[in-house]
């Protein structure tokens, strides 16, 4: 089992207001392993959620969990 990490911490150490968390590291925009239909489903995922983040008013930090 390969454990990631994310990079949640560091966008709050920076001061990020929206912080969406990925994957994580090495592979924070999909999983190779996966195939292509498994990655094209975290990705899609994962832009539905950066979109949710955009359209949300935020006054301070947040992270978008779901």
């Amino acid at each position: 089992m390969v454990h990631v990490a994310t990079v949640v911490p560091i966008s709050l150490t920076i001061g990020a207001n929206r912080i969406v968390p990925a994957v994580g590291i090495p592979y924070p925009l999909g999983n190779p392993n996966l195939g292509p239909d498994g990655d094209k489903k975290i990705r899609r995922a994962l832009v539905e959620k950066a979109l949710r983040a955009l359209q949300t008013e935020v006054d301070d930090q947040t992270v978008f969990e779901d």
